[in-house]
């Protein structure tokens, strides 16, 4: 078992947290990230490749199609024990701020009352033209995964999209710049199961450093992160995340 007793006390104390998520904690649920293998209809693609702007120009029919599977994918999965902890530190901490890489609904279904999305959601699809909202279906995608033709929107007519950001997009700007704001005025960012590779997300941390907020890591493997952070538990989320909360609100 990880030792999180210094953690522990650090996130204790802490008036305000940041818990920042990769994919490391949805992988933990079952969830692929873009560098696992594929299968069925998508191990012939690139999952990146199917990620920008111009591959939904180019065959909208696969691209809605590959996300519509991904999205009943995670339907399938539940959160685990590391998105539950991470909702426990919201109910016990005096203000806790959820910022998420992950395109899924996983912290929302652990408890996590408003996490903010920076790469956007799969449960938020929008029109392509209007960019008005559409309403998420029933999830009735086959495993192997077939092309599907996207719906139309009832506005103006346009191919709803995925409501994420894709390769080449710009992230939200109030999502970051509410992400940014909080990582200023912590005492604590909890970064967790992140790559510390993927920008502008992988400066939030630093931010919260250099402002004087203890960074806490919590990964399976190191990161570029490792030397940012002021405290490194080596371990699972699932595994790291609930002996934290444990260690640090004992009798709750």
């Amino acid at each position: 078992m990880v030792d999180v007793r210094d953690a522990a006390k650090v996130l204790a104390e802490a008036r305000r947290v940041v818990v920042l998520t990769g994919a490391g904690i949805s992988a933990e649920s079952g969830v692929p990230t873009f560098r696992d293998s594929l299968t069925g209809l998508w191990e012939r693609y690139d999952a990146q490749a199917l990620a920008t702007p111009q591959a939904f120009d180019d065959d909208p029919d696969l691209v809605w199609g590959w996300y519509e599977w991904r999205r009943c994918l995670i339907e399938r999965v539940r959160p685990n024990p590391g998105h539950e902890a991470v909702a426990a530190i919201e109910a016990r901490a005096p203000h806790t701020v959820v910022v998420t890489q992950n395109v899924d609904d996983l912290h929302e279904r652990a408890g996590s009352a408003a996490p903010i999305h920076l790469h956007g959601s799969l449960f938020t699809p929008r029109c392509a033209t209007c960019s008005r909202p559409a309403a998420v279906t029933a999830c009735d995608e086959p495993e192997e995964g077939r092309r599907l033709a996207p719906p139309r929107c009832g506005q103006c007519a346009g191919p709803i999209r995925p409501g994420v950001v894709w390769f080449g997009e710009a992230l939200s700007e109030e999502a970051l710049e509410t992400a940014v704001q909080e990582a200023t005025e912590c005492d604590v960012l909890l970064t967790v199961g992140t790559s510390g590779l993927v920008y502008p997300a992988a400066e939030i941390p630093r931010v919260a450093a250099m402002f004087g907020g203890t960074v806490i890591q919590v990964n399976p493997q190191p990161t570029p992160l490792d030397a940012t952070a002021a405290i490194n538990l080596h371990g699972s989320a699932a595994t790291v995340l609930p002996a934290l909360v444990k260690a640090a609100w004992p009798v709750m």
